[in-house]
């Protein structure tokens, strides 16, 4: 199985506003970055979207080492999720869940690989972090010029 490493963040100008998303893709030498936006969106949303489209530009399943800033999407995937879904998508507080579309996809994404999920500190030198931070906040920026 190929080794991967992946590295997202999510920009957003205003929560909601105009947001931006930003993954590197490396395996080997070989690096592949891809970044989007959305006029009307969250942060969340965004850090989501990086990770969904990240996983889902890899043709075949891998084992991955994701790194992100987002705790609420590394404790979602990796604390939260199992009970969302006994309790029918509600939070323990039997709230609906926000972002369940996303959530969704993102569990779809992440089924056909091997997954290690990594925190990184945002915005503390983390040469990747760093990077894709600047992808997400010029697609965030760009949207917001556009709105």
């Amino acid at each position: 199985m190929k080794h991967v490493e992946i590295f997202t963040d999510g920009a957003c100008k205003g929560n909601p506003g105009p947001g931006g998303w930003g993954a590197l893709l490396r395996m080997g030498n070989h690096e592949k970055e891809l970044s989007g936006s959305d006029p009307d969106t969250t942060n969340n949303r965004m850090e989501m979207t990086a990770i969904v489209r990240a996983l889902n530009a890899l043709i075949e399943s891998c084992q991955i080492d994701l790194y992100s800033d987002s705790k609420y999407v590394l404790d979602g995937m990796t604390k939260w999720i199992e009970g969302w879904q006994r309790r029918g998508w509600k939070t323990a507080s039997k709230k609906p869940v926000r972002n369940e579309d996303l959530w969704h996809e993102l569990i779809d994404a992440a089924k056909r690989h091997s997954i290690t999920w990594h925190w990184v500190k945002g915005h503390n030198g983390h040469v990747e972090n760093e990077r894709v931070d600047q992808l997400a906040s010029a697609e965030a920026e760009r949207a917001q010029a556009q709105a």
